[in-house]
């Protein structure tokens, strides 16, 4: 079916690729084509990372400097900051937001929707998505929800503030706090079409693999990139339905009288006429999606981690099937952990023995992974530029960050820590830092493929190791602090005693994610400079095999201006010699996949 999928593909080229002249409409904004929509969701997905971030540091102030009166306050939150001073409704609302912006525009969006637009046409040898006008919706939707989210702090009662889980019934109740009124009613529509957009984007990436691969381009010879768009789309494809289900649910609940998160509620002394529902019920539906979507967040950096090591090590990938495995491995496991959010909801002991055994069995194939891509790095000949730099702090962060994941999946240990400052530290470190790690890695590395320009190499590194110290230095502390118990949300501990000797390690957590925050501003500077004023890039800048590098630097409708190149090797044969221990292409330590076998030549793919 591929290659015949793709003939047909191949004549709609030739048919209609030169005789509509493209507007500025056409081209920029309504796109069909994939390397564009791949830019408007990295760019969307800047954006909304620049509001997430400046909540945090509008938070994380407060946090440090209890009470403290800040214009910072005043002119960003106005009414809710009176004099300066920060209320408790906005610290609610505003680490609420943050937390729904990171997760799902910034890391879900912008990972899956740039990186599998922009790679996997180009990786398969495909002239475009299997459907250009879905891919065209998709984002479009996307950029829907985000301005209903954004406009969304601005109602008069606030922001939902309900914490990002939005756990009933404080979310249910439209009565309870002000954040629970229009801005929570904002909250559901937006994650409703954001869910739509996500479904619509991922069995788009899912057809477009399994159907346009190019001639000899075998599941075993897909790049680990393609094969992690792929998975993470079928993870979504099954669980984002189950977060819509309950979304439309509290809805329900929120304005037409149901009664299924909700039951035997009291507000303000008066009894209310709910009966029978379960906010637990909630909680698994929002889990059931919530655990496979921090996989949604971490598979697609994953798979351009692996890409960017054995490209930069100028080393074939160590394990590469067992690095497919290892995907898949975590794909099914991610369905079946889910409990390990709920140990102290009531839940049965014997249940969540079952849910801790899942949890730690989802460790093996993430190890996998880690030992690979140090076994990768192993006595390679590495180029340490940007791109790699980021792709090592991954490895790093995902190690470091997923080791305490150990202790929060083990329902007995877990119920000292839960809700604790140990938990924000765990999933910043292993889903926060680390995505955003693999989402920097991978604009740095594939800038000149979607601009045609190099990025400044050593404003990367100055990116690099301030961004690496400093987020250590704001999520390694975070762990000792929550062990000593301190509990997540509160806007302010003065009115407890037993923590006034963790104040001083907040205000330094605080210093280093002013430190961070500020530093990014040099990444912001330096992508979007280069768009414009970048050195002009080369075809294939970083001497890599897989097929986007075979695309001429400036973009044109198909991808490639004749034939498609046919496939006849896996993407990692670097430093791959013959039997006299020369170079295969002599003088050159790289083979792409269109290079045919030579004589003699055993075909890689281990």
């Amino acid at each position: 079916m591929s290659a015949l999928g793709q003939e047909t593909l191949d004549h709609a080229h030739d048919d209609h690729g030169h005789h509509h002249k493209q507007t500025f409409i056409t081209k920029y904004i309504f796109s069909t084509d994939h390397k564009m929509i791949a830019k408007q969701y990295l760019i969307t997905g800047l954006l909304m990372g620049i509001v997430g971030i400046l909540m945090s540091v509008l938070f994380r102030m407060q946090l440090a400097w209890p009470g403290e009166s800040f214009a910072l306050f005043e002119f960003f939150l106005g009414k809710w900051a009176p004099d300066g001073v920060m209320s408790p409704e906005i610290y609610l609302a505003l680490v609420t937001i943050h937390g729904t912006i990171m997760v799902f525009f910034v890391l879900t969006a912008g990972l899956s929707g740039t990186f599998s637009n922009l790679l996997i046409p180009l990786q398969i040898g495909a002239r475009d998505m299997a459907s250009g006008f879905l891919n065209m919706i998709s984002y479009w939707l996307f950029f829907l929800s985000s301005v209903i989210m954004l406009s969304s702090l601005f109602v008069e009662a606030g922001p939902a503030s309900a914490g990002w889980t939005i756990y009933p019934p404080l979310s249910a109740l439209p009565q309870a706090i002000g954040g629970s009124g229009m801005g929570m009613t904002l909250w559901l529509v937006s994650m409703a079409i954001f869910i739509a957009s996500s479904l619509m984007g991922s069995l788009n990436y899912i057809v477009t693999t399994i159907n346009l691969r190019t001639k000899g381009m075998s599941m075993t010879r897909l790049p680990l990139t393609i094969w992690a768009f792929f998975v993470t789309a079928i993870i979504g494809v099954v669980s984002f339905p189950v977060l819509l289900a309950a979304a439309l649910l509290l809805i329900m609940d929120r304005s037409f009288g149901t009664s299924f998160f909700l039951s035997d509620i009291f507000l303000q002394g008066e009894v209310l006429s709910h009966q029978g529902g379960s906010p637990v019920l909630f909680e698994h539906l929002f889990w059931f999606l919530g655990h496979p979507e921090v996989y949604i967040v971490i598979l697609p950096a994953m798979g351009l981690v692996s890409e960017i090591l054995a490209t930069n090590a100028r080393k074939p990938i160590f394990g590469y099937r067992a690095m497919i495995a290892s995907i898949l491995a975590i794909a099914f496991l991610s369905t079946i952990v889910w409990g390990h959010h709920m140990f102290v909801s009531g839940m049965n002991p014997f249940l969540g023995s079952v849910f801790t055994f899942t949890t730690l069995l989802i460790a093996i194939p993430s190890a996998v992974k880690a030992f690979n891509w140090i076994t990768t790095l192993w006595k390679g000949n590495l180029q340490l530029n940007p791109a790699m730099l980021f792709s090592i702090g991954f490895v790093s962060t995902f190690i470091t960050g997923g080791l305490t994941g150990i202790i929060l999946g083990d329902s007995t240990l877990d119920i000292n820590v839960h809700d604790t400052y140990f938990v924000i530290a765990h999933f910043h470190l292993v889903m926060g830092i680390s995505a955003l790690y693999g989402l920097l890695a991978g604009v740095y590395h594939w800038f000149p493929k979607m601009f045609g320009r190099m990025m400044n190499k050593n404003l990367g590194y100055v990116h690099f190791w301030i961004t690496a110290i400093g987020a250590y230095g704001v999520f390694f502390p975070m762990h000792f602090i929550g062990l000593a118990g301190l509990p997540r949300r509160y806007y302010t501990n003065t009115a407890f005693p037993y923590f006034d000797d963790l104040a001083d390690t907040n205000v330094l957590i605080t210093v280093f994610a002013l430190i961070t925050a500020a530093i990014q501003l040099v990444f912001l500077y330096n992508f979007f400079h280069s768009i414009f004023f970048g050195k002009k890039a080369t075809q294939n800048p970083w001497k890599s095999n897989s097929l986007e590098w075979t695309t001429p630097v400036e973009h044109i409708h198909g991808n490639w201006p004749g034939a498609i190149p046919a496939v006849y090797r896996w993407p990692y044969d670097y430093s791959k010699t013959n039997e006299n221990g020369e170079y295969v292409i002599a003088g050159q330590d790289f083979v792409p996949q269109d290079v045919p076998l030579q004589a003699g030549e055993e075909e890689m793919n281990h």
